[in-house]
């Protein structure tokens, strides 16, 4: 595994303070793993922020399939959130020890995208991905923190699920591994009932999950998003739980539950 992508997001990220016990968890992970001479990307999210914004300003938060319903004025909210986050995570993991610079989709023309349309207006999906700014930044010793605000062909913005973002880039970076950092330990095959856990599922059963329903509200991208990282180089895929203290090292070391896809 020479590079990794690690995808943040949800209820870990509710806590951004340089001492949040998720955060500092998290560098130390990192710290550990890029002195190995492994590559890492983070990627985040920040819904709860978002929604916490647009409620202040007294705009509703609406989804259709696990993605957010994003009208022109709510897409400058999401900008400010997503900004705000990002900031926060680096100042937190700088703090940690570690030497980060805060990215996103915009920045060297790293993804460019198209709106998805009615009824997601500036929700984006994406077009096209480069990683030479990544790949700079790890030959700078820096390790990116990406959030998931990206660029249409009129240079105008779109708000991209995070998970999304995170598959695109494992995939053209043919990462060793993508872990998607959720709320829950892994995957149901009914996702009402706990004792429905996968700790592996195939390509083919993903796609019949998304078809059927089965694999749904913040589930979707999560899984669409393994799906692309597979199918365009990334070697490995794996679901964990955020808010457990160090999940991306006991992913590594296979020592808390999760669900892998294969292909």
């Amino acid at each position: 595994m020479t590079r990794l992508v690690v995808k943040m997001g949800g209820h870990a990220l509710d806590d951004l303070s340089a001492t949040s016990p998720v955060l500092v968890a998290l560098a130390e992970d990192l710290v550990a793993l890029a002195s190995e001479g492994v590559e890492i990307a983070v990627v985040h999210g920040g819904g709860p922020q978002i929604a916490g914004l647009l409620a202040r300003v007294g705009l509703a938060s609406e989804f259709h399939e696990g993605l957010r319903i994003t009208s022109p004025e709510t897409m400058g909210y999401v900008a400010m959130a997503l900004s705000s986050v990002n900031r926060a995570l680096v100042a937190a993991l700088t703090h940690a020890g570690l030497s980060c610079v805060g990215l996103c989709g915009l920045d060297g023309a790293m993804i460019r995208g198209q709106s998805l349309g009615a009824p997601w207006d500036r929700a984006g999906a994406i077009v096209e991905v480069s990683t030479n700014i990544l790949e700079a930044q790890w030959r700078g010793g820096y390790l990116p923190v990406v959030s998931s605000v990206i660029v249409d062909e009129k240079a105008e913005l779109l708000n991209c699920n995070a998970d999304l973002v995170a598959g695109a880039l494992a995939g053209a970076l043919g990462a060793g591994t993508l872990v998607l950092l959720s709320d829950i330990d892994q995957l149901r095959s009914d996702p009402d009932d706990v004792a429905s856990a996968l700790t592996h599922v195939s390509a083919s059963r993903v796609r019949e999950m998304i078809a059927s329903g089965a694999a749904r509200d913040g589930m979707r991208p999560k899984m669409t998003a393994a799906l692309d990282a597979l199918s365009a180089g990334a070697q490995r895929v794996v679901l964990a739980n955020g808010l457990r203290l160090h999940a991306v090292r006991d992913v590594v070391h296979a020592q808390i539950p999760t669900t892998e896809v294969v292909a």
